[in-house]
């Protein structure tokens, strides 16, 4: 287990230490319960990647292939007209 030296405020401190009485533990007790609820949280890019499987398992799950046939012709993409 590492230590980690905090500094705070001598309000902060006592609201903490208050609290923390309140709950039966330690200002430590608080400190480390936060540090590892942010920890264990879950990172943007963790989020995003389950994301991505999800949605690449439902595409999978719909037999969604993406071919050729389904894609615009060279005249089409460069049809400046069809914009309008």
């Amino acid at each position: 287990m590492k230590n980690i030296t905090v500094s705070v405020d001598e309000e902060t401190y006592h609201r903490a230490r208050i609290r923390a009485a309140l709950m039966n533990t330690s200002v430590s007790g608080l400190v480390r319960a936060a540090l590892n609820e942010i920890a264990g949280s879950e990172t943007e890019f963790e989020r995003l990647r389950a994301e991505e499987e999800a949605l690449r398992l439902r595409l999978a799950a719909r037999d969604c292939s993406f071919g050729a046939r389904d894609r615009l012709s060279r005249d089409e993409v460069h049809d400046r007209d069809a914009l309008r």
